[in-house]
């Protein structure tokens, strides 16, 4: 058990080896109620949002439909990524970061200054993800009831049943489910997971899987210094509506980026961690998250280069004082349950 954002989390429960190929053979779950839930409602909720976060939520019609976004300063730097989930043009929930709980929920309550909406932080809800090819079959034998509720969701989308909310997202490049319940309903729902054989997955597992599907961690591949244009994340930024002014949008068009966020995977041995220096023909660059792969047996990063650095190309990653020769991938090592480079 360690600390993590004042919260006691499990590492793991024997070996984070064997419960990272669970998740990507089978199924686990994770307990991450330690992600914050703020429910959004009111006549100008979503012009609110529009001008909140980058990507636009004006796209979001079908109920429970979820969308993936970054919420900027004013100087385009990340306060947090987070995911939106629409109920309707008047009420939604946003799920954000643990160790940014706080700050962002204090941010967003400074911008509703002008605006008819309420910001709710919901701190007495849990929740557990359940993750692997077999987890929502897995997740029906242990509730059979929310199965008519539940099996239509297409990714990305969620469904409220009785006081839970059942979203098919998650964090670890497979299917599943992530369950928002009371804190008070968790740990017999947890038990019931158990029982249909859905095995208890801890925090280090969490991040390989991640790293392995290309999911950047807040605070470590993105922060408030950082672009998400240089981050991956220009995806995540809806620039159709020329109209549409959103915080960081006039900052960012100001600075063009420079960096670049890409995957490397390391040619000698050795092990890629974060805050190592990743030298190229454009210049230098630096590591952001990196580990060892179980999916893949090598180790990989995701990393911060300059511009013009390519799919393809061979760099140089300092670790203790040695220079070693990884390859620029695309930063996606893998997924459903299969590697992809």
């Amino acid at each position: 058990m360690v600390d993590f954002a004042g919260w006691e989390m499990p590492i793991h429960y024997g070996s984070q080896l064997e419960e990272h190929h669970i998740v990507r053979r089978d199924a686990g779950m994770f307990d991450v109620s330690h992600m914050r839930a703020v429910d959004v409602a009111g006549c100008d909720a979503q012009p609110w949002l529009r001008r909140l976060v980058a990507n636009d939520i004006a796209k979001l019609t079908l109920p429970g439909k979820a969308l993936y976004s970054c919420m900027l300063n004013p100087q385009g730097g990340v306060i947090d990524d987070l995911i939106i989930y629409f109920f309707s043009p008047t009420r939604y929930r946003i799920v954000v970061n643990a160790g940014t709980a706080d700050k962002d929920l204090g941010w967003m309550m400074k911008q509703t200054d002008g605006f008819n909406v309420s910001v709710t932080g919901r701190p007495e809800l849990a929740m557990i993800a359940v993750q692997g090819p077999n987890a929502r079959a897995k997740f029906w034998v242990a509730f059979p009831e929310a199965k008519a509720a539940s099996e239509n969701l297409v990714v990305f989308q969620a469904a409220e049943w009785n006081d839970w909310m059942i979203a098919r997202t998650g964090y670890t490049g497979e299917d599943g489910f992530e369950i928002t319940l009371p804190a008070a309903d968790a740990p017999a729902a947890w038990q019931k997971l158990l029982a249909a054989g859905v095995a208890p997955i801890g925090l280090g597992a969490r991040d390989t899987l991640r790293l392995e599907a290309g999911m950047n961690l807040y605070g470590s591949d993105m922060d408030e210094t950082t672009l998400p244009t240089e981050s991956g994340l220009t995806w995540t930024i809806d620039l159709k509506d020329a109209g549409r002014d959103f915080i960081g949008k006039s900052a960012m068009a100001a600075r063009p980026p420079q960096r670049q966020l890409v995957g490397l995977l390391l040619e000698d041995r050795g092990v890629l961690r974060s805050h190592q220096q990743v030298i190229t023909q454009q210049g230098n660059g630096e590591t952001t998250s990196g580990s060892f792969s179980p999916t893949l047996q090598r180790s990989i990063a995701l990393a911060r280069v300059p511009l013009g650095v390519n799919i393809g190309d061979e760099v140089e990653v300092e670790i203790r004082d040695k220079r070693l020769k990884a390859r620029v991938v695309k930063p996606n090592f893998a997924r459903h349950g299969k590697a992809l480079i």
